[in-house]
């Protein structure tokens, strides 16, 4: 089911975020998609709270382009790649180990390009947009 909302603040991308986790099984991939500074992070942060992680250890993984987030109990609960720093090739996706490195958990994926979208095509795709008024306007799409 697609869904639409107005966030006014982060807390609100966050809460977003929380809701989705809900929705999220082992083996689904969310594409986060928006400008630099949409709140990708932040909604990525509020599904990783959702799955059991401590909220204040996401960050954006743009250099180290992989973070995993652990549960209570240790297991991996959502994994998150940021591909901002690759470019969109095949090769550079199997030189990571792509897609079968990141199997087992949920995934968040910022930055897809078409390499990636190939090779982890997404369960759900999330369009964060900035807006003039410095709200943001997230649409969650499921996809398949």
């Amino acid at each position: 089911m697609k869904r639409e909302i107005v966030s006014r603040r982060e807390e609100e991308t966050e809460a977003f975020g929380l809701e989705l986790a809900r929705a999220l099984g082992p083996s689904d991939v969310v594409y986060l998609v928006g400008d630099l500074g949409a709140g990708k992070t932040t909604l990525a942060r509020g599904i990783a709270s959702g799955m059991g992680a401590v909220a204040r250890e996401v960050a954006s993984p743009t250099f180290a382009i992989l973070h995993e987030y652990g549960g209570r109990d240790g297991a991996i609960v959502l994994r998150h790649l940021d591909l901002y720093r690759l470019a969109d090739r095949p090769a550079e996706l199997e030189i990571l180990g792509l897609p079968d490195a990141i199997a087992g958990a949920p995934v968040a994926v910022e930055w897809p390009g078409q390499a990636i979208r190939r090779a982890l095509p997404p369960t759900w795709e999330v369009a964060i947009n900035a807006q003039s008024d410095g709200s943001r306007r997230i649409v969650l799409t499921p996809v398949g």
